[in-house]
């Protein structure tokens, strides 16, 4: 449909473009064929608009009230052709020129409709683009076509405001356009651009022919002419452009200063040239408030710019979680603060880590977690108001920077403490803490804060143990009473497999739930009866299938502690092999978990260096290579590279230590 009126549209745009070249068919023929064609492609253009109305639900009014509008345009060129072109006495104004003048009223009232249908809202500096850009234009217009149509307004007052009504509302569509150029932020698109240049064409058209009457210097049949046929057929054309309702996009870069300033060079322009040839007074009104604009405009986007700022430097220094300060804001205050700090006024500074957090992150999910530390994080800043300030470091860790006063620091420690505490139903969250004051024990931040974190730490070690640490404790107890010798292999297996793990780069979280995985991976094996687990011959196919059930309930049993769990997930895939023939679910590659695939070599590992009833142990060497030659079949590769390198490193750091080293 939009190809099929585009065609039309040039089509007939070609036709007029032809009539006027028609002299040599004479005057008389080719004046009637002109008037003929030149009232059809204006009717052709009112026809657009009414059948894109009669066709579309969509902005169906502003359609149908811009075809109108340029059918009534029509008439009025119709009944004037009809009636008093010829006429030397033609009445002025006459029913014609009310017919004309409707056109102006009627656009700017479809101009309004499909504002309100396509674009949802304006920020304040788009209203301020179009407006500033309306201005110019407007003030260009008046520069320098309203003083010869004023001077030629003569006559009676219907006549002279008849007169100056055609340019009047000639530069209001125009300003009114080029300021919904602006509301766009000054990315029309195709649908405004088309109607934009309809109607800016007719009224450049009209001011132009205005300008010619007033100078004598108009001539009937010139390119002047050929404006608002051409105006109404680009407004049909505009009408079957699809346009979608949006809000305008934010203008960024060059875009926010380049029309205001190149309407503010037009306005010092105007005023420039205004010394040398005098420029009419609403023109100057017009240029004046121009500039009042731009710099409202250069004002708004200096305001703007520093909100801007103040909000990317709010963000930078502040943890959006908690809203707290975080660890740059800290660094800034304590390299502002320690340096002024003396033994009357000293600065302490207060270091806190969460007991119990990951297991009731573990235990009730992420997003429970961060609701945790929100919490405290408020508690805390409360706590310390009045004393000093209250930061996030990152994770479960927060600090306080105090200014302690006659009472001491250790009354604002507690109640940071207090702050930092909650309980509930199968949970408990403390934290421990550190602090240090300064100038008494330290002078810079980065000498503060270390010893901080030591005393933090100190505290920690000797603090009561987690639930998932009691639970890990006695579950290992019960194995160790069950197998005594079993102990020893899952201590081995839980440090190679921290040693493993950081080689490969794990996060601090994961390297917990892979050591304990380590030590559980084989906790099912107390429902296995000892006949099985001592047989010194080969397990039948019943033995095995009993063997194969011991992962999954190992995963049972630690489902059970909520501080396990994430433990269990690596429990019940550790005997997986990489190429799908373990067991219990077939997992294959990395569809089995990293702490799975690190467990399982390990675990492997130790065992090939333990005696078992079925085979005798292995040297390191030979247990390397074994790991080796099943990589890729029943090991994660890239696990047993990293697994070789740590073997390598602990053998030339024995070497290195050793109190006979080899010569050679």
């Amino acid at each position: 449909m939009l190809k099929a009126c585009g065609w039309t549209a040039a089509v007939l745009l070609a036709l007029f473009a032809i009539q006027l070249q028609m002299g040599f068919l004479g005057p008389g023929v080719t004046a009637v064929l002109e008037d003929y064609l030149y009232n059809a492609l204006l009717f052709a253009g009112a026809g657009f608009c009414l059948w894109r109305a009669a066709a579309v639900s969509e902005e169906r009014l502003a359609w149908t009230g811009m075809g109108a509008a340029i059918a009534v345009w029509t008439a009025g060129d119709i009944l004037w052709t009809a009636l008093w072109a010829s006429d030397p006495n033609a009445p002025y104004p006459s029913v014609s020129d009310a017919l004309w003048l409707a056109w102006y009223p009627a656009s700017l009232v479809v101009l309004y409709l499909l504002v309100r249908s396509r674009m949802a809202s304006f920020r304040a500096s788009l209203w301020l683009d179009g407006a500033i850009g309306a201005l110019c234009t407007v003030a260009l217009a008046f520069a320098f076509a309203y003083g010869p149509i004023a001077d030629s307004a003569t006559g009676s007052t219907a006549a002279v405001l008849t007169n100056l009504a055609y340019p009047l509302g000639d530069t209001v569509i125009l300003g009114v356009v080029v300021a919904i150029f602006g509301l766009t932020g000054w990315r029309p698109g195709r649908a405004w651009l088309v109607l934009g240049a309809g109607l800016a064409l007719n009224a450049v058209a009209d001011v132009v022919y205005l300008v010619q009457i007033a100078l004598g210097s108009y001539v009937q049949g010139s390119l002047v002419d050929a404006g608002w046929p051409a105006s109404a057929l680009l407004v049909g054309l505009a009408a079957w452009q699809p346009a979608k309702r949006g809000v305008a996009p934010d203008v960024e870069g060059l875009r926010v200063v380049a029309v205001p300033f190149a309407c503010g060079l037009v306005g010092v322009a105007l005023l420039a040239y205004d010394h040398f040839d005098r420029v009419n007074k609403p023109a100057l009104a017009l240029t004046a408030a121009t500039l009042l604009l731009v710099l409202t405009r250069t004002a708004l986007v200096f305001r703007d710019y520093q909100r801007m700022l103040g909000r990317s430097r709010q963000e930078a220094l502040t943890d959006a979680l908690t809203g707290l300060r975080n660890r740059r804001s800290l660094m800034l205050d304590l390299e502002e603060e320690l340096p002024v700090a003396t033994r009357a006024y000293p600065r302490a500074l207060g270091l806190f880590d969460l007991d119990g957090f990951k297991e009731y992150n573990d235990t009730f999910g992420h997003i429970a977690g961060d609701g945790l530390l929100a919490r405290l994080g408020e508690r805390l800043a409360d706590a310390v108001r009045g004393h000093g300030r209250a930061y996030r470091l990152g994770g479960d860790e927060f600090c306080v920077l105090l200014e302690p006063g006659v009472a001491g620091v250790e009354p604002v420690m507690a109640a940071c403490l207090s702050a930092l505490t909650e309980r509930g139903e199968g949970f408990e969250v403390t934290a421990s803490h550190g602090s240090v004051l300064s100038p008494e024990e330290v002078s810079d931040a980065t000498e503060a804060l270390q010893v901080a974190d030591r005393r933090m730490y100190a505290r920690k070690g000797g603090r009561r143990m987690s639930p998932g640490r009691q639970s890990r404790d006695v579950l290992l107890r019960m194995l160790s009473e069950r197998e005594p010798d079993l102990h020893a292999h899952l201590r081995g297996t839980a440090e190679l497999a921290l040693s493993v793990g950081r080689e490969l780069g794990m996060e601090p979280e994961a390297l917990d739930e892979v050591a304990r995985a380590a030590e559980l991976h084989d906790l099912g094996k107390i429902a296995i009866p000892d006949e099985i687990l001592n047989k010194t011959g080969p397990l039948d196919e019943s033995e095995w299938a009993f063997m194969r059930r011991h992962t999954i309930i190992g995963e049972r049993i630690l489902l059970a502690a909520p501080a396990l769990r994430p433990v269990a997930r690596l429990v019940r895939a550790s005997h997986e092999r990489y190429d799908g023939s373990g067991y219990p679910d077939g997992l294959v590659g990395e569809q089995i978990p990293l702490g799975a695939r690190v467990v399982a070599v390990c675990d492997a590992f130790d065992a090939m260096l333990s005696d078992r009833p079925y085979r005798e142990q292995l040297d390191e060497a030979d247990a390397l290579d074994q790991l080796i030659r099943c990589s890729g079949r029943q090991f994660d590769p890239v696990v047993v590279e990293a697994f070789a390198r740590v073997i390598e490193r602990d053998r030339a750091e024995a070497v290195q230590s050793s109190p006979y080293p080899r010569t050679g």
